[in-house]
Order: structure tokens, then C-alpha cells, then sequence
């Protein structure tokens, strides 16, 4: 035979055995060394010269390319270390922890508006300012927020992650936002607690949950009506034209020593405390309103609240980190799953 016919039954040969997949390089990619991947080529003949050139240096680049990111230190970092395991299961117990939280505060807030029968035609008219429905709000918020993210990291799902570390972040951003309204607008916050405040006195014995509020902050701060106990004349049952024996009177909270002989609480003690002058009042009881009271209050714990208000910033920064690292971590490991089998 004639060259030309010989190289015509070779061009032949190598087209069936492509077709058969016989082409592709001999070397299992379990063979391949990290150490040898650099120095990767595959055996060839002096015919694949010519119009194979250029199908054979794409597959070489392609080989090369898929060696390098499973053997050499050129490509992206290893597999995960044990930092991202740690970090990985830190962000799950910790969401599992405000998961448990949120599912507490839920059930009380349910608990209170069902016990109070807050849902009852007669009342729900009043529900938007029901205390327990915001108790509840924030359990359901989050329950969901910290479930999707436990469950996020637990399965590596990254849709899940992405939406849990998008509403942190939204949630870090109202709260810095908050913050900074807080301090240009002291003077209208102030406003609008001596608003809420006041309503909370005129719904006193109307509301449990108003009641069972003011009692607390009166007691605990030891203060009397909004800016002075003379507010609880606006009350239509502690209006001194009122009939009944609580006329011209206060509540128990606002006295100096509710409890009777130090163990029972005595309803009485606040009963004509409003015909009382000054000087003859404040041995029964607290003269100073509550506003005032909570001034001094904050401005004595200024730093303790700053320290509070940073920590739990950081943490949820540091947690949108430890989301953010750990969706790298998976893009990663994909990649390189997607690399080895190909």
C-alpha cells in the first residue's frame, strides 16, 4: 500500500476508536498524584498531528485544568477544616437555643390573649394594643428567623442560609437605624411615652394588662402617675368628682409601703391621697412621676445599656459572618464534587 492509503486506514482506526470513547487519556483519576498533576500529558502518535492539534490541546487544557483543582496548590483551598465544622455547628446551636426562645414567647403571648379572651367579638377591637399580641409577633418572628437558620446550616441548604442571613441583616440594619432615630428624637420619644403612659392610667382598671404594666413600673422605679401623682385625677374611678370610695385616691403601686405589716398588699393605702398636701403625701406616697424617673434611670445606666446594645450587635454581625463564611464553604465543596466527577 501507498502512504497515502495507509494514512487514510489509520485517520479510519482513530475515528471508530473516538467514537468508543478509546481516545480520552488512560490515567484513572484515582492514580493521579498531587505531587505529578503538574507534569499530567497523555500518550500520543507522530499522526495526531494536523487537524487533531487543536481538539488535543483543548482536551490537555481541560485535563490540566480539572488536575490542578483536585491536586496542586494553585487552585482554591482544600476541603473544609475543622474551623468550618466548629463554626458550622456553633451557628446551629445557637440558633437552636432562640429557636427554643422564640417558641416560649410564642406560647405565652398565645396563652395570654386566650386567657384573657382577647379574640371574643366584645374585644378584639382592642387587640392592637394587646401587650400578648406583640409577645406573640416576636415569638413567631423568631421562631421562623432562627428555624431557618438552624436548619440552613444543619442541611447546608444554601437557599435557606442566603434567606436567613438576608433578614439578619435587615434586622441589624432596623436596629442600627432605631438607634440613631432614638438619639435625634429624645425629645418626641418622651412625648409619646407620656402619651402612652397617660392612656395606660385612663384604662387602668379597664385593661389587666395596662394595670399589671403601670403597677410594675410604678413600683420598680417607685414614681407616681406621668409626671406627678396629681395625673391620676384624669382616671374617671381616682377623679375626686367621682363617686365610690377610690374618689380623689391613687393606685396601691404609688404608695410608699404597700404591704400591710410586709406581707399582704394593702388596696387601701393610696385611698384620699389626692386631698393630701405635699408635705402630708409623701410619707404616704410617691410624689415624682415616672418619666422623670426613667430619665434618671437611663441616664445612670447609660453605659451598662451601651455594653448590652454593642454585644448583641456583635453577635449578630459575627453570626452573619459565620453565615456568610459557611456559604462559601458549600460553593466550594460543590465545585470541587463537580470537578472530581467530571
Amino acid at each position: 500500500m501507498g502512504p497515502s492509503f495507509r494514512r487514510f486506514l489509520f485517520f479510519w482506526e482513530r475515528r471508530n476508536s473516538s467514537e468508543r470513547g478509546e481516545n480520552r487519556p488512560l490515567i484513572p483519576k484515582g492514580d493521579i498524584e498531587p505531587e505529578k498533576s503538574a507534569h499530567v500529558s497523555y500518550v500520543t502518535t507522530d499522526d495526531s498531528v494536523g487537524s487533531q492539534s487543536s481538539s488535543s490541546s483543548s482536551n490537555h487544557q481541560g485535563l490540566t485544568r480539572a488536575v490542578s483543582w483536585t491536586g496542586t496548590s494553585s487552585g482554591p483551598p482544600g476541603p473544609s477544616s475543622w474551623s468550618d465544622y466548629i463554626l458550622k455547628y456553633l451557628l446551629v446551636t445557637s440558633n437552636l437555643l432562640f429557636t427554643v426562645l422564640g417558641i416560649v414567647t410564642l406560647v405565652v403571648g398565645l396563652w395570654g390573649l386566650v386567657h384573657k379572651e382577647s379574640f371574643a367579638q366584645e374585644k378584639i377591637g382592642g387587640i392592637g394594643t394587646d401587650p400578648m399580641l406583640l409577645f406573640s409577633l416576636l415569638g413567631f418572628v423568631l421562631t421562623l428567623l432562627s428555624l431557618t437558620g438552624c436548619v440552613g446550616a444543619l442541611r447546608e441548604n444554601r437557599c435557606l442560609l442566603r434567606t436567613f442571613s438576608g433578614a439578619l441583616l435587615l434586622l441589624v440594619a432596623v436596629q442600627v437605624l432605631a438607634v440613631i432615630v432614638a438619639y435625634s428624637l429624645q425629645g418626641q420619644i418622651m412625648d409619646y411615652l407620656r402619651s402612652g403612659m397617660l392612656t395606660a392610667m385612663a384604662r387602668y382598671q379597664d385593661d389587666l394588662d395596662l394595670r399589671f404594666i403601670t403597677d410594675e413600673i410604678q413600683t420598680g422605679l417607685q414614681c407616681c402617675g406621668a409626671d406627678t401623682y396629681r395625673d391620676w385625677e384624669m382616671n374617671v374611678y381616682f377623679n375626686c368628682s367621682a363617686p365610690g370610695v377610690q374618689a380623689c385616691s391613687v393606685p396601691p403601686s404609688c404608695c410608699v409601703d404597700p404591704l400591710e405589716n410586709g406581707t399582704v398588699w394593702n388596696s387601701q393605702c393610696g385611698v384620699g391621697a389626692q386631698r393630701l398636701d405635699e408635705f402630708s403625701a409623701q410619707s404616704v406616697i410617691f410624689l415624682g412621676g415616672c418619666l422623670g424617673s426613667m430619665s434618671r434611670w437611663i441616664e445612670q445606666h447609660t453605659g451598662a445599656i451601651g455594653t448590652v446594645a454593642v454585644v448583641l450587635l456583635g453577635v449578630q454581625i459575627i453570626t452573619l459572618f459565620i453565615t456568610e463564611r459557611l456559604l462559601q464553604t458549600i460553593q466550594w465543596n460543590r465545585e470541587r464534587h463537580y470537578m472530581n466527577s467530571w
